[in-house]
């Protein structure tokens, strides 16, 4: 087995970093967009149905996310932390709208008809799935530290 140069490595890596930025921005737009219909969702009381977009959304943050430990393998030190602004975005979110359904006393939990609305359910498993995924990826970064260690 031939074994792999570092200039061959710094290669990979460089296209591995453009990939992964572009993941990124990829990630970025999908999670406005999911975030916004969310938004309308919740705040349209049953008007709209529910998104449809979550299990995607998951998959590309599951993709970004696994790329990017890929590149934390490679010991790629280009890497940034920009995923958790995805983790802190849908907890402020997920927050927000329970304050806001907590002040209004239900009524963005219940339609007009008085049947309960799963909207704000559907945030917060959404945002409960965001932070598992980032938990994997620091648990494989702990993994990642104590192999290198070794």
């Amino acid at each position: 087995m031939k074994k792999i140069t570092e200039e061959e490595l710094n290669k990979i890596r460089n296209i591995e970093f453009s990939i992964n930025r572009n993941l990124y921005l990829v990630c970025g737009a999908i999670t406005l967009i999911t975030m916004g219909m969310a938004l309308v969702e919740f705040f349209g009381r049953g008007s709209f149905p529910p998104p449809g977009i979550n299990f995607f959304y998951i998959g590309v943050v599951f993709l970004y996310s696994v790329h990017k430990e890929m590149l934390r393998w490679l010991e790629e030190k280009r890497t940034d932390r920009h995923g958790e602004i995805f983790v802190y975005s849908w907890i402020a979110l997920t927050v927000i709208l329970y304050i806001v359904d907590f002040a209004k006393k239900g009524y963005y939990t219940h339609s007009p008809l008085g049947l309960t609305l799963n909207s704000l359910s559907g945030v917060t498993l959404t945002t409960l799935e965001v932070c598992g995924i980032f938990i994997i990826t620091k648990l494989s970064k702990v993994i990642n530290v104590i192999l290198e260690k070794r």
